[in-house]
């Protein structure tokens, strides 16, 4: 592939990632308030890996896959969607979209963690002030009142911090892992298997499941985003991306998505912004530009330098 049209697949790829995944927030909390979130997602994702396979037959693209490279997206499935996803939606439950988006900010501090801890990768110095901002920005969400004086919103505050933990987890596995070249394939076996394991899940939990034709227009239309758009576009960005670019990278998706959910949050669903709210926003924002401007601070620290030795 040449050197310009990757790049241009990157930018979608991102553009997927950053703002696709930051509606899908709030399409869950809509889906959410009326049908169970095992049986939600379970739904979303055995349809959206199903229809991958018919897209994936259509253009003629194998599916043939060996036994580890199936045991691997048995795994990636259960970390990023079984646990990752399903149980996030639960979460959703207790708290607002826009500050459980913002709380999933925190996933790149943990993915460099992890980075330090498994591969003894050093931190950058940028990178490391891109993680304090977004500490900060975490805690400025997280200690506002309407979130600790709340039972349950501590709880979904922590099922959701969790679940980053699993979506961490499986975005280091998957830089790492045996899978299929084609990002379309991976991503069907990955949705198909968790579906599964959802559906087991569900009924696990004697969730009581109902017909499509019963639900209201406003989660019909939100399953049919998050199923074509949320699933099948932004989740197949984000294996390719995975294999493509370093994962620190990746995991600023959780800096922008959130601004996303909060903004279509407040204006769909009248979810209220605080002050607060909304300069941790900004914050973690600032942590992206820190993360991703790594060459142009270099260039500058250089020039700097020059500088001073020509004084």
């Amino acid at each position: 592939m040449a050197k310009s049209s990757q790049t241009v697949l990157i930018v979608l790829a991102f553009f997927a990632i950053y703002i696709i995944w930051g509606s899908t927030y709030l399409m869950n909390k809509i889906a959410v308030t009326d049908l169970p979130p095992y049986m939600l997602a379970s739904i979303r994702f055995m349809t959206a890996g199903s229809l991958i396979f018919v897209i994936c037959k259509v253009m003629k693209i194998s599916l043939k896959i060996t036994k580890k490279q199936f045991i691997n997206c048995v795994i990636v499935g259960f970390l990023f969607l079984t646990f990752g996803n399903g149980v996030f939606v639960w979460g959703l439950k207790y708290v607002d979209s826009g500050f459980a988006a913002l709380e999933v900010a925190s996933m790149p501090l943990i993915v460099l963690i992890l980075m330090r801890i498994i591969d003894g990768k050093k931190i950058q110095p940028m990178s490391l002030v891109g993680v304090v901002l977004g500490i900060i920005g975490i805690y400025l969400l997280v200690s506002q009142n309407q979130i600790t004086q709340s039972d349950e919103s501590l709880l979904g505050m922590g099922i959701i911090f969790v679940c980053v933990l699993g979506w961490s987890c499986g975005s280091l596995f998957v830089g790492r892992a045996d899978l299929t070249p084609s990002y379309l394939v991976n991503t069907a076996y990955q949705m198909v298997t968790a579906g599964f394991t959802l559906l087991c899940t569900s009924l696990i939990l004697g969730e009581q499941w109902s017909s499509p034709l019963t639900w209201s227009t406003p989660v019909q239309l939100s399953m049919s985003m998050l199923i074509l758009l949320g699933s099948i576009v932004a989740f197949t960005a984000f294996n390719y991306l995975l294999k493509t670019v370093s994962p620190e990278k990746v995991a600023t998706s959780s800096y922008v998505n959130p601004v996303i959910a909060l903004l279509l949050g407040w204006y769909v669903l009248d979810e209220h912004i605080t002050q607060q709210s909304m300069i941790a926003a900004v914050i973690l924002l600032t942590g992206v530009f820190f993360i991703n401007t790594k060459k142009k601070l270099v260039l500058f620290s250089r020039f700097r330098g020059k500088v001073r030795n020509k004084n």
